[in-house]
């Protein structure tokens, strides 16, 4: 899986919440209010979703509420999660990038190997070198390719029951957020950052 984009409109969002301690996971003004929990323990992903997804995934519940008359229109676009220890950021991940046709392929290039020629000289035999031998770089590679479309993932449709609605909304609506965060965090470690049609909110999470 690839990263998705950090956007800089979230930028000044993220400085704001750095002057102040944040709610913990519940927030609001005049126009919505989110609630979130997180989960970090793969085997508690696993048993939510069928798999833990290599370890990289971290579980988002949120709910989203409009306190106004004001339809509220939800995209996974409008969140992003923030790693105060390492200063990580990521955006949701729509189920189709998670378990999909599509096959994150990372190709690793070695550097050619050297071609040793033989020769004659005045001393007697000669050793050297060919093209290619004094380039030692490694280079790896990441791309997506397309997988098999006769054979989709049987986790997709889990994901996809489970993710939260993107539509515009009148009443409360739930689910879940699929972020990938590399390394080990810890709950109290991360923050959730809300800018979109309901305005900007952000909130951490417990210990």
């Amino acid at each position: 899986m690839s990263r998705r984009v950090f956007y800089l409109s979230f930028l000044p969002l993220i400085l704001l919440a750095t002057d102040k301690k944040l709610p913990i996971e519940q927030n609001s003004n005049e126009l919505v209010e989110i609630s979130a929990t997180v989960t970090l323990d793969r085997d508690q992903i696993k048993q939510e979703l069928g798999s833990d997804f290599g370890g990289d995934i971290v579980l988002v519940k949120a709910t989203i509420r409009p306190v106004s008359d004001k339809p509220i229109k939800v995209r996974l676009d409008d969140f992003l999660l923030v790693s105060g220890k390492d200063g990580q950021r990521s955006q949701p991940y729509a189920p189709s990038q998670i378990a999909g046709t599509d096959v994150l392929v990372v190709t690793r290039t070695e550097p050619a190997k050297p071609k040793t020629s033989l020769g004659l000289g005045l001393g007697g035999i000669m050793t050297g070198t060919g093209p290619g031998g004094a380039n030692n770089d490694i280079k790896t590679e990441t791309k997506a390719e397309k997988g098999d479309s006769d054979k989709p993932n049987p986790l997709l449709d889990t994901l996809k029951d489970k993710v939260l609605p993107e539509k515009e909304i009148t009443d409360s609506i739930s689910g879940f957020l699929y972020f990938q965060v590399v390394g080990k965090v810890k709950p109290k470690d991360l923050e959730l950052h809300y800018k979109g049609p309901g305005g900007h909110l952000a909130l951490r999470f417990h210990p």
